[in-house]
């Protein structure tokens, strides 16, 4: 990377970060709702445990839920600091100046990253003494699921960023629904085997689906299932690579046909 590119990454971080120091409400959100959804189900899996202990055998319940949360802060996070760069008419003024659409990608993809840490890191905790949880027990393993989650988020997020530029602030909805259209087929609450079975064919192609299928076999059976992450990692590259050059397509559209300075209109 040249000192160039490196130097306007930094300067965008930045400013995403003092942009979320400068307010403290911003951060407690970001620790808020994952650790709403941690109480939420923290409960529902005592309630299981008692009559079913099946279900929430090993912590599996909410092992998933604060996992699969990190897939939707990365994607969240990722396209809100993106949407205010829209809602502020800034779009157009971050490209006047020398920035390439792979450098903000970048900025983006970090101030996400941070953003989940924050997000996430409080909740993990709480369940340790609240609920008798540790997702750190996976130990290494949970690199994994936790990366190719958020790899996955950051492939939705440019697609979403890419219809973003092209349709306006029209589509910011899409933020928050391609996430809970994929969860279905992402088996996070149950195993593959529960779709039907033209369903299974479709999970087969969602990178979610065998992260969770892994993360059962992991705490329910103690086999480690490196395949399985692979299978995510190589579907996860496929959809990053396809969403980028959505982002890309559509960038060089708005730029052709002036839309970048009337982006947030």
């Amino acid at each position: 990377m040249k000192i160039g590119s490196a130097s306007r990454i930094q300067a965008l971080l930045l400013r995403y970060l003092y942009v979320l120091r400068s307010s403290w409400p911003r951060i407690i959100e970001i620790a808020y709702w994952p650790t709403m959804q941690l109480v939420i189900w923290g409960f529902v899996s005592l309630h299981f445990g008692a009559n079913q202990p099946e279900i929430t055998a090993s912590g599996i319940l909410i092992s998933v839920v604060l996992v699969w949360d990190s897939l939707f802060r990365s994607h969240v996070s990722y396209t809100l600091s993106f949407l205010e760069e829209m809602w502020s008419r800034n779009l157009g003024n971050l490209f006047v100046a020398p920035l390439r659409p792979w450098e903000l990608m970048i900025a983006l993809a970090s101030i996400s990253l941070i953003r989940t840490f924050i997000g996430m890191i409080p909740a993990a905790l709480l369940a340790i003494p609240f609920f008798g949880v540790s997702v750190f027990d996976m130990g290494l393993p949970l690199i994994a699921f936790f990366f190719n989650l958020v790899f996955t988020g950051w492939a939705i997020s440019q697609v979403v960023t890419g219809i973003l530029i092209r349709y306006g602030l029209g589509a910011e909805s899409l933020t928050w629904v391609i996430p809970f259209l994929i969860a279905p087929v992402s088996c996070i609450y149950y195993p593959l085997s529960t779709l039907p079975q033209w369903l299974q064919q479709v999970a087969h192609w969602i990178p979610t689906s065998y992260v969770f299928e892994g993360m059962r076999y992991l705490l329910l059976e103690g086999q480690w299932r490196e395949d399985l992450l692979i299978k995510a990692f190589l579907l996860n590259c496929f959809y990053f690579t396809l969403g980028m050059s959505v982002f890309l397509f559509a960038f060089r559209s708005a730029r052709k046909n002036g839309l970048l300075l009337q982006a947030g209109g």
